[in-house]
Protein backbone atom coordinates (compact mmCIF):
# COMPACT_ATOMS: atom_id res chain seq x y z
CA UNK A 1 0.00 0.00 0.00
CA UNK A 2 1.47 3.39 -0.61
CA UNK A 3 1.63 5.92 2.06
CA UNK A 4 2.50 9.49 2.07
CA UNK A 5 5.21 10.07 4.51
CA UNK A 6 3.74 12.31 7.70
CA UNK A 7 7.19 14.68 7.33
CA UNK A 8 6.21 16.13 4.32
CA UNK A 9 2.67 16.54 4.18
CA UNK A 10 0.37 18.85 6.33
CA UNK A 11 1.02 18.56 10.12
CA UNK A 12 -1.07 15.68 11.34
CA UNK A 13 0.34 15.50 14.66
CA UNK A 14 -2.04 18.13 16.05
CA UNK A 15 -4.81 15.17 16.98
CA UNK A 16 -3.99 12.59 18.67
CA UNK A 17 -4.17 9.23 16.86
CA UNK A 18 -8.45 7.64 17.01
CA UNK A 19 -8.41 4.11 18.74
CA UNK A 20 -10.16 1.78 16.22
CA UNK A 21 -13.90 2.96 17.18
CA UNK A 22 -12.92 6.48 16.69
CA UNK A 23 -11.17 5.05 13.07
CA UNK A 24 -14.55 4.27 11.79
CA UNK A 25 -14.93 7.98 11.47
CA UNK A 26 -12.73 10.24 13.60
CA UNK A 27 -16.08 11.77 12.51
CA UNK A 28 -15.52 14.89 15.02
CA UNK A 29 -18.82 15.93 17.54
CA UNK A 30 -18.86 19.31 15.76
CA UNK A 31 -21.93 17.63 14.09
CA UNK A 32 -23.65 17.21 17.47
CA UNK A 33 -26.92 20.13 17.62
CA UNK A 34 -26.47 20.78 13.57
CA UNK A 35 -30.15 20.78 12.43
CA UNK A 36 -30.54 17.81 10.30
CA UNK A 37 -30.84 18.39 6.22
CA UNK A 38 -33.11 15.55 4.72
CA UNK A 39 -31.43 13.07 2.03
CA UNK A 40 -32.97 14.40 -1.47
CA UNK A 41 -30.96 11.97 -3.44
CA UNK A 42 -30.81 7.95 -2.85
CA UNK A 43 -27.95 6.21 -4.83
CA UNK A 44 -29.10 2.65 -5.48
CA UNK A 45 -26.55 -0.06 -6.09
CA UNK A 46 -28.62 -2.09 -8.19
CA UNK A 47 -25.90 -4.42 -9.52
CA UNK A 48 -23.02 -4.86 -7.86
CA UNK A 49 -20.55 -5.99 -10.73
CA UNK A 50 -19.48 -4.73 -13.75
CA UNK A 51 -19.19 -5.47 -17.54
CA UNK A 52 -15.38 -3.71 -17.71
CA UNK A 53 -12.45 -3.35 -15.55
CA UNK A 54 -11.45 0.34 -15.02
CA UNK A 55 -7.74 0.31 -13.25
CA UNK A 56 -8.88 3.66 -11.67
CA UNK A 57 -12.13 2.82 -10.47
CA UNK A 58 -12.93 3.14 -6.37
CA UNK A 59 -15.25 0.33 -5.92
CA UNK A 60 -13.33 -2.48 -7.04
CA UNK A 61 -9.98 -1.53 -7.16
CA UNK A 62 -9.07 0.65 -3.76
CA UNK A 63 -9.40 -0.69 0.00
CA UNK A 64 -13.31 -1.64 0.40
CA UNK A 65 -13.65 -5.35 -1.35
CA UNK A 66 -17.18 -5.20 0.26
CA UNK A 67 -18.67 -5.74 -3.05
CA UNK A 68 -17.05 -9.16 -3.25
CA UNK A 69 -19.58 -10.63 -0.22
CA UNK A 70 -23.28 -8.83 -1.61
CA UNK A 71 -25.27 -10.52 -4.80
CA UNK A 72 -24.89 -9.18 -7.74
CA UNK A 73 -28.50 -7.35 -7.88
CA UNK A 74 -30.94 -6.20 -5.76
CA UNK A 75 -34.06 -8.25 -4.91
CA UNK A 76 -37.60 -7.53 -5.22
CA UNK A 77 -38.25 -7.59 -1.62
CA UNK A 78 -35.29 -4.54 -1.15
CA UNK A 79 -37.06 -2.60 -4.25
CA UNK A 80 -40.04 -2.96 -2.17
CA UNK A 81 -38.21 -1.69 0.82
CA UNK A 82 -36.56 0.67 -1.06
CA UNK A 83 -39.43 2.73 -2.60
CA UNK A 84 -41.65 2.71 0.79
CA UNK A 85 -38.27 4.33 2.89
CA UNK A 86 -37.70 6.80 0.37
CA UNK A 87 -41.59 7.69 0.62
CA UNK A 88 -41.67 7.32 3.97
CA UNK A 89 -38.82 10.19 4.08
CA UNK A 90 -40.06 12.03 1.30
CA UNK A 91 -43.60 12.95 3.41
CA UNK A 92 -42.13 13.55 6.80
CA UNK A 93 -39.58 16.19 5.47
CA UNK A 94 -42.33 17.22 3.29
CA UNK A 95 -40.07 17.08 0.10
CA UNK A 96 -42.19 17.81 -3.23
CA UNK A 97 -39.14 15.95 -5.10
CA UNK A 98 -36.37 13.19 -4.68
CA UNK A 99 -33.91 11.90 -6.76
CA UNK A 100 -32.94 8.50 -7.04
CA UNK A 101 -29.53 7.79 -9.13
CA UNK A 102 -29.24 4.34 -10.25
CA UNK A 103 -25.65 3.18 -9.96
CA UNK A 104 -23.62 0.23 -9.71
CA UNK A 105 -21.21 -1.69 -10.46
CA UNK A 106 -23.23 -1.50 -14.07
CA UNK A 107 -26.94 -0.87 -13.31
CA UNK A 108 -27.79 -1.62 -16.66
CA UNK A 109 -26.25 -5.52 -16.07
CA UNK A 110 -29.31 -5.70 -13.27
CA UNK A 111 -31.50 -6.09 -16.66
CA UNK A 112 -34.63 -4.18 -18.48
CA UNK A 113 -37.35 -6.09 -16.15
CA UNK A 114 -35.40 -5.18 -12.88
CA UNK A 115 -34.49 -1.78 -13.89
CA UNK A 116 -38.74 -1.11 -14.45
CA UNK A 117 -39.40 -3.04 -10.88
CA UNK A 118 -37.58 -0.10 -9.37
CA UNK A 119 -38.89 2.55 -11.21
CA UNK A 120 -42.92 1.64 -11.02
CA UNK A 121 -42.24 0.64 -7.41
CA UNK A 122 -40.51 4.06 -6.16
CA UNK A 123 -43.10 5.99 -8.72
CA UNK A 124 -45.89 4.16 -7.30
CA UNK A 125 -44.81 4.92 -3.51
CA UNK A 126 -44.23 8.32 -4.16
CA UNK A 127 -48.09 9.29 -5.85
CA UNK A 128 -49.64 11.77 -5.65
CA UNK A 129 -47.43 14.72 -3.86
CA UNK A 130 -43.61 13.81 -4.41
CA UNK A 131 -42.24 13.87 -7.97
CA UNK A 132 -39.67 11.21 -8.90
CA UNK A 133 -36.58 12.32 -10.64
CA UNK A 134 -34.70 8.94 -12.19
CA UNK A 135 -31.11 9.09 -13.21
CA UNK A 136 -28.47 6.70 -13.92
CA UNK A 137 -25.03 6.54 -14.51
CA UNK A 138 -23.29 3.56 -16.83
CA UNK A 139 -20.60 3.17 -19.18
CA UNK A 140 -23.05 2.84 -21.80
CA UNK A 141 -22.03 -0.45 -23.52
CA UNK A 142 -25.53 -2.16 -23.23
CA UNK A 143 -27.80 0.64 -24.10
CA UNK A 144 -30.11 -0.60 -26.65
CA UNK A 145 -33.25 0.88 -27.92
CA UNK A 146 -35.53 -1.87 -25.63
CA UNK A 147 -33.30 -0.94 -22.92
CA UNK A 148 -33.80 3.43 -24.07
CA UNK A 149 -37.59 2.53 -24.29
CA UNK A 150 -37.43 1.54 -20.67
CA UNK A 151 -35.44 5.05 -19.27
CA UNK A 152 -37.58 6.91 -21.68
CA UNK A 153 -41.24 5.62 -20.06
CA UNK A 154 -39.94 6.75 -16.80
CA UNK A 155 -37.53 10.18 -18.29
CA UNK A 156 -34.73 8.35 -16.97
CA UNK A 157 -31.63 10.75 -17.58
CA UNK A 158 -28.48 8.90 -18.35
CA UNK A 159 -25.14 9.93 -17.57
CA UNK A 160 -22.14 8.25 -19.40
CA UNK A 161 -18.89 7.57 -18.04
CA UNK A 162 -15.93 8.49 -20.59
CA UNK A 163 -12.68 10.04 -19.84
CA UNK A 164 -12.50 11.94 -23.45
CA UNK A 165 -11.25 10.90 -27.38
CA UNK A 166 -10.08 6.75 -27.58
CA UNK A 167 -6.97 7.45 -26.74
CA UNK A 168 -7.78 8.91 -23.40
CA UNK A 169 -10.54 6.80 -22.56
CA UNK A 170 -8.86 3.30 -23.20
CA UNK A 171 -6.06 4.75 -21.13
CA UNK A 172 -7.97 2.89 -18.16
CA UNK A 173 -11.41 1.85 -19.27
CA UNK A 174 -10.56 -1.41 -20.17
CA UNK A 175 -11.89 -4.77 -20.71
CA UNK A 176 -10.22 -7.76 -18.05
CA UNK A 177 -8.64 -8.62 -21.29
CA UNK A 178 -6.99 -5.17 -22.08
CA UNK A 179 -9.23 -4.23 -24.78
CA UNK A 180 -10.44 -0.37 -24.90
CA UNK A 181 -13.98 0.27 -24.58
CA UNK A 182 -14.23 3.59 -25.91
CA UNK A 183 -16.12 2.53 -29.38
CA UNK A 184 -18.63 0.01 -27.67
CA UNK A 185 -19.22 3.04 -25.51
CA UNK A 186 -19.66 5.00 -28.59
CA UNK A 187 -22.41 2.95 -29.78
CA UNK A 188 -24.34 3.26 -26.57
CA UNK A 189 -23.47 7.23 -26.57
CA UNK A 190 -24.62 7.78 -30.33
CA UNK A 191 -27.74 5.60 -29.54
CA UNK A 192 -28.29 7.86 -26.78
CA UNK A 193 -27.87 11.07 -28.92
CA UNK A 194 -30.71 10.13 -31.25
CA UNK A 195 -33.98 10.86 -31.51
CA UNK A 196 -36.44 9.93 -29.72
CA UNK A 197 -33.91 9.17 -27.02
CA UNK A 198 -31.76 12.52 -26.85
CA UNK A 199 -34.21 14.21 -24.05
CA UNK A 200 -32.88 11.55 -21.98
CA UNK A 201 -28.86 12.67 -22.40
CA UNK A 202 -27.65 14.24 -18.91
CA UNK A 203 -23.63 14.60 -18.93
CA UNK A 204 -20.57 13.04 -19.45
CA UNK A 205 -18.59 11.79 -16.37
CA UNK A 206 -14.86 11.97 -16.81
CA UNK A 207 -12.17 11.08 -14.28
CA UNK A 208 -8.95 13.53 -14.85
CA UNK A 209 -5.66 11.87 -15.71
CA UNK A 210 -2.85 14.12 -15.88
CA UNK A 211 -1.40 11.84 -18.42
CA UNK A 212 -4.03 13.14 -20.89
CA UNK A 213 -4.06 16.67 -22.65
CA UNK A 214 -6.81 18.80 -20.97
CA UNK A 215 -7.86 20.47 -23.83
CA UNK A 216 -7.76 17.53 -26.23
CA UNK A 217 -9.73 15.71 -23.46
CA UNK A 218 -12.42 18.62 -23.14
CA UNK A 219 -12.48 18.99 -26.82
CA UNK A 220 -13.28 15.15 -27.55
CA UNK A 221 -16.34 15.16 -25.39
CA UNK A 222 -17.37 18.67 -26.08
CA UNK A 223 -17.41 17.55 -29.58
CA UNK A 224 -20.46 14.92 -28.43
CA UNK A 225 -22.49 17.72 -27.24
CA UNK A 226 -22.75 16.70 -23.47
CA UNK A 227 -25.87 18.69 -21.73
CA UNK A 228 -22.90 19.43 -19.09
CA UNK A 229 -19.19 17.46 -18.01
CA UNK A 230 -18.66 16.84 -14.50
CA UNK A 231 -14.94 16.34 -14.03
CA UNK A 232 -13.41 13.84 -11.27
CA UNK A 233 -10.11 13.87 -9.18
CA UNK A 234 -9.20 10.05 -8.84
CA UNK A 235 -10.55 8.76 -5.20
CA UNK A 236 -7.14 8.82 -3.08
CA UNK A 237 -6.31 9.40 0.51
CA UNK A 238 -3.32 10.38 2.05
CA UNK A 239 -2.49 6.60 2.48
CA UNK A 240 -2.89 6.21 -1.38
CA UNK A 241 -2.20 8.70 -2.77
CA UNK A 242 -3.35 10.46 -6.34
CA UNK A 243 -1.82 8.48 -9.23
CA UNK A 244 0.18 11.99 -9.74
CA UNK A 245 1.26 12.08 -6.25
CA UNK A 246 0.69 14.10 -3.12
CA UNK A 247 1.17 17.75 -4.13
CA UNK A 248 3.30 20.28 -2.86
CA UNK A 249 2.50 24.14 -2.55
CA UNK A 250 5.04 24.27 -5.22
CA UNK A 251 4.12 21.30 -7.41
CA UNK A 252 0.28 21.00 -8.44
CA UNK A 253 0.28 18.63 -11.27
CA UNK A 254 -3.97 18.75 -10.97
CA UNK A 255 -4.11 22.20 -10.34
CA UNK A 256 -2.05 22.74 -13.37
CA UNK A 257 -4.26 20.04 -15.57
CA UNK A 258 -7.68 21.86 -14.29
CA UNK A 259 -6.26 25.92 -14.84
CA UNK A 260 -5.54 24.54 -18.50
CA UNK A 261 -8.59 23.31 -19.09
CA UNK A 262 -10.45 26.48 -17.39
CA UNK A 263 -8.76 28.68 -19.53
CA UNK A 264 -9.73 26.89 -22.72
CA UNK A 265 -13.44 26.62 -21.18
CA UNK A 266 -13.54 30.12 -20.10
CA UNK A 267 -12.10 31.71 -22.89
CA UNK A 268 -15.20 32.20 -25.02
CA UNK A 269 -17.03 29.27 -27.30
CA UNK A 270 -16.05 26.32 -25.36
CA UNK A 271 -18.12 27.77 -22.34
CA UNK A 272 -21.48 26.33 -24.11
CA UNK A 273 -20.49 23.20 -22.78
CA UNK A 274 -21.30 22.74 -18.84
CA UNK A 275 -18.54 21.87 -16.57
CA UNK A 276 -20.22 21.51 -13.59
CA UNK A 277 -17.42 21.88 -11.36
CA UNK A 278 -15.89 25.07 -12.49
CA UNK A 279 -19.23 26.61 -12.41
CA UNK A 280 -19.48 25.27 -8.93
CA UNK A 281 -16.40 26.92 -7.98
CA UNK A 282 -17.56 30.39 -9.87
CA UNK A 283 -20.34 30.19 -7.74
CA UNK A 284 -18.78 30.02 -4.49
CA UNK A 285 -16.67 32.70 -5.40
CA UNK A 286 -19.59 35.01 -6.16
CA UNK A 287 -21.00 34.23 -3.11
CA UNK A 288 -23.45 31.67 -3.52
CA UNK A 289 -23.75 28.16 -2.88
CA UNK A 290 -22.19 25.38 -4.11
CA UNK A 291 -24.53 21.82 -4.36
CA UNK A 292 -21.47 19.37 -4.84
CA UNK A 293 -19.70 17.08 -2.34
CA UNK A 294 -16.25 17.78 -3.70
CA UNK A 295 -16.23 21.38 -2.61
CA UNK A 296 -18.19 24.19 -0.58
CA UNK A 297 -19.73 23.70 2.73
CA UNK A 298 -22.87 22.85 1.75
CA UNK A 299 -24.47 19.85 3.82
CA UNK A 300 -24.23 16.16 2.30
CA UNK A 301 -27.65 15.31 1.43
CA UNK A 302 -27.13 11.90 -0.88
CA UNK A 303 -27.62 8.32 0.72
CA UNK A 304 -26.61 5.16 -0.54
CA UNK A 305 -28.36 1.79 -0.69
CA UNK A 306 -26.28 -1.45 -1.50
CA UNK A 307 -27.70 -4.31 -3.00
CA UNK A 308 -27.90 -5.91 -0.27
CA UNK A 309 -30.26 -3.45 1.25
CA UNK A 310 -27.23 -1.90 3.42
CA UNK A 311 -27.46 2.10 3.81
CA UNK A 312 -23.67 3.74 3.74
CA UNK A 313 -22.05 7.27 3.25
CA UNK A 314 -20.87 8.43 0.28
CA UNK A 315 -19.80 5.69 -1.99
CA UNK A 316 -16.45 7.23 -2.34
CA UNK A 317 -15.48 6.25 0.97
CA UNK A 318 -14.64 2.89 0.13
CA UNK A 319 -11.36 4.57 -1.35
CA UNK A 320 -10.05 4.80 2.17
CA UNK A 321 -10.46 1.71 4.06
CA UNK A 322 -12.93 -1.42 5.09
CA UNK A 323 -16.06 0.07 5.98
CA UNK A 324 -15.49 3.33 5.64
CA UNK A 325 -18.70 3.94 4.75
CA UNK A 326 -20.58 1.36 6.87
CA UNK A 327 -23.91 3.01 8.72
CA UNK A 328 -24.94 -0.57 10.27
CA UNK A 329 -28.23 0.06 9.46
CA UNK A 330 -30.13 -1.28 6.67
CA UNK A 331 -33.76 -0.83 4.74
CA UNK A 332 -35.28 -3.31 7.22
CA UNK A 333 -33.87 -1.48 10.23
CA UNK A 334 -35.06 1.99 10.61
CA UNK A 335 -36.42 5.12 8.54
CA UNK A 336 -33.97 7.23 6.80
CA UNK A 337 -33.90 9.94 9.69
CA UNK A 338 -31.51 7.32 11.72
CA UNK A 339 -28.55 7.64 8.97
CA UNK A 340 -28.84 11.45 9.78
CA UNK A 341 -27.80 10.42 13.29
CA UNK A 342 -24.67 8.82 12.61
CA UNK A 343 -21.87 10.63 13.67
CA UNK A 344 -20.12 10.95 9.98
CA UNK A 345 -22.92 12.36 8.57
CA UNK A 346 -23.43 14.94 11.36
CA UNK A 347 -20.17 15.53 11.06
CA UNK A 348 -20.80 16.26 7.14
CA UNK A 349 -23.40 18.55 7.62
CA UNK A 350 -22.07 20.82 9.62
CA UNK A 351 -19.94 23.13 7.45
CA UNK A 352 -16.35 25.09 8.81
CA UNK A 353 -17.14 23.02 12.43
CA UNK A 354 -16.38 19.88 10.95
CA UNK A 355 -13.56 20.22 9.12
CA UNK A 356 -9.26 19.85 10.44
CA UNK A 357 -8.12 22.97 11.96
CA UNK A 358 -6.10 23.13 9.01
CA UNK A 359 -8.61 23.81 7.07
CA UNK A 360 -10.10 26.18 9.13
CA UNK A 361 -7.61 28.32 8.87
CA UNK A 362 -6.86 28.51 5.35
CA UNK A 363 -7.96 31.38 3.20
CA UNK A 364 -9.90 29.50 0.62
CA UNK A 365 -11.26 27.34 2.99
CA UNK A 366 -15.07 28.88 1.93
CA UNK A 367 -14.73 28.06 -1.33
CA UNK A 368 -12.65 24.76 -0.93
CA UNK A 369 -14.74 23.39 2.31
CA UNK A 370 -12.19 20.84 3.30
CA UNK A 371 -12.64 19.30 -0.63
CA UNK A 372 -14.09 15.91 -1.34
CA UNK A 373 -14.37 14.16 2.72
CA UNK A 374 -13.17 10.56 1.51
CA UNK A 375 -9.52 12.24 0.38
CA UNK A 376 -9.42 14.05 3.83
CA UNK A 377 -8.57 9.69 5.13
CA UNK A 378 -4.95 9.22 7.10
CA UNK A 379 -4.96 6.20 8.90
CA UNK A 380 -3.29 8.16 11.97
CA UNK A 381 -5.93 11.20 12.13
CA UNK A 382 -8.91 9.48 10.53
CA UNK A 383 -10.67 12.41 8.39
CA UNK A 384 -9.43 14.76 10.42
CA UNK A 385 -7.31 16.47 7.67
CA UNK A 386 -7.09 18.12 4.39
CA UNK A 387 -8.06 16.74 0.91
CA UNK A 388 -5.05 14.62 -0.26
CA UNK A 389 -5.41 17.00 -3.28
CA UNK A 390 -5.28 20.30 -0.48
CA UNK A 391 -2.63 22.52 -2.49
CA UNK A 392 -3.72 21.39 -6.10
CA UNK A 393 -7.64 23.05 -4.42
CA UNK A 394 -5.77 26.06 -3.35
CA UNK A 395 -3.98 26.81 -6.90
CA UNK A 396 -7.30 26.11 -8.83
CA UNK A 397 -9.20 28.20 -6.76
CA UNK A 398 -6.61 31.10 -6.87
CA UNK A 399 -6.39 30.90 -10.30
CA UNK A 400 -10.26 30.87 -11.05
CA UNK A 401 -10.69 33.44 -8.60
CA UNK A 402 -7.95 35.59 -10.03
CA UNK A 403 -9.74 35.35 -13.88
CA UNK A 404 -13.01 35.86 -12.11
CA UNK A 405 -12.25 38.96 -10.52
CA UNK A 406 -9.97 40.24 -14.05
CA UNK A 407 -13.37 39.85 -15.54
CA UNK A 408 -15.39 41.71 -12.89
CA UNK A 409 -12.86 45.08 -13.18
CA UNK A 410 -13.43 44.76 -16.69
CA UNK A 411 -16.93 44.71 -16.76
CA UNK A 412 -16.88 47.89 -14.16
CA UNK A 413 -14.61 50.16 -16.15
CA UNK A 414 -17.07 49.35 -19.46
CA UNK A 415 -20.10 50.59 -17.26
CA UNK A 416 -18.28 53.53 -16.24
Amino acid sequence: MRKRSMATGPDFTAAPPPDDAVAAGRMFQAGVGVPLTPFRQFVVKLHSRCNIACDHCYMYELADQSWRARPMVMSDADIDRLAARVAEHAHAHSLDSVEVLVHGGEPLLAGKAKLERLFAAVTAALRPNVRPVFTMQTNGILLTEAMLEVLAAYEVHVGISLDGGEQENDRHRRYTDGRGTYRQVMRGLDLLRSEPYRHLYRRLLCTVDVANDPVRTFDELARLSPPAIDLLLPHATWENPPPAGISTPGSTPYADWLNALFDHWYAGPAQHVQIRFFEELIVQLLGGQAVTEKIGLSPINFLVVETDGTLELQDALKAAYEGAAATGLTLADQPFDAVLEVPAVRANQSGLDGLSATCRACPVVDVCGGGHYAHRYHAETGFDNPSVYCADLAALIIHVRQRVREDLARLAESTQ
